[in-house]
């Protein structure tokens, strides 16, 4: 099984995504995950699953990592037991997963001196995308080797996107992140603030789609969860979001230049996890911004 594909992480979206991998790859997948529930799903769709990362490494050329943060990146390719210490010239690993720039950065050259290429490929939109194999993925690697991995991207994406070399898939992807959640708190001002006005959240929400207000970020967070107040568990959490949003302001100190916007969601953010949201869907920060009066809000 030496040209089997790996896969790290299947969690909300790299399960779907291990899936279209399985399905439409015409190649052999094999998965690494510490839950079982998911290894046992995709067995059905012809996944294998290994034991250690030693024997994914030996098994698969191409390895995707779908991981909640950098750290787990990090953690993942360290250690006696990590990617590093097997990688060799025949390996590729694919970050699919948002991590710091600095970081994707460093792990790409300590790969190449073991003779193995990285590429940051995070990948963007929903869960439902994952599951359509409709993701954008924003791809920073040499040319060669995005070469090498689109037709495999091409198994769960429909908009990919050769952003420049390593670290440029992540600081688009950031960025991605920023805008929308500068979006979201903006959405979620207009819908509190029609409201004590007396006017009708949805009536709001449905005609700035009718206007120059109308963004991804309105029919699918405003919609579909802030209208509702419904911000399920096992979606992209608010701790989450946060953190993507550390990794922007993280940038742009880097680059010296203050984004007071990302501050301000940023700290919105960081008072719905002390309010008790943190592991719910991150446009939650809607309830912080309800449930404030114009004097607390200065002091936000």
């Amino acid at each position: 099984m030496a040209d089997a594909i790996g896969f790290i992480g299947l969690g909300v979206m790299g399960e779907p995504i291990c899936r279209n991998l399985a399905r439409k790859s015409g190649k052999s997948v094999v998965g690494f995950d510490l839950a079982d529930a998911p290894l046992q799903r995709l067995a059905g769709a012809g996944v294998a699953r290994v034991a250690s990362l030693a024997s994914l490494a030996e098994q698969c050329g191409v390895i995707f990592l779908a991981l909640p943060s950098g750290k787990h990146v990090e953690a993942v390719c360290d250690g006696s037991d990590g990617l590093l210490a097997h990688a060799t010239a025949r390996h590729t690993i694919v970050d699919l997963g948002t991590s710091a720039v600095d970081l994707t950065r460093q792990l790409a050259g300590r790969f190449a001196a073991k003779g193995a290429a990285y590429a940051d490929a995070p990948i963007a939109r929903t869960r439902q995308a994952a599951e359509e194999g409709t993701l954008s993925v924003m791809v920073g690697a040499d040319r060669a080797t995005f070469a090498k991995i689109k037709p495999l991207i091409e198994t769960f994406a429909t908009d990919i996107t050769h952003c420049g070399p390593v670290g440029s898939g992540q600081v688009v992807k950031i960025l991605n992140n920023m805008v929308l959640m500068q979006t979201v708190v903006a959405l979620a001002e207009a819908l509190e603030a029609a409201k004590r006005a007396g006017l009708d959240g949805r009536l709001l929400f449905e005609t700035l789609m009718k206007g120059s207000a109308d963004s991804f970020a309105l029919r699918n967070h405003g919609m579909k969860a802030m209208l509702v107040d419904t911000f399920p568990e096992r979606a992209f959490s608010t701790q989450y979001a946060r953190k993507d949003l550390g990794y922007a302001l993280d940038l742009a100190r880097s680059v010296d230049i203050k984004m007071e916007g990302a501050e301000l969601a940023d700290r919105l953010l960081a008072a719905a996890i002390d309010q008790g949201f943190g592991d719910l869907y991150w446009p939650a920060v809607s309830r912080v911004i309800a449930s404030r009066s114009q004097t607390e809000t200065g002091a936000a």
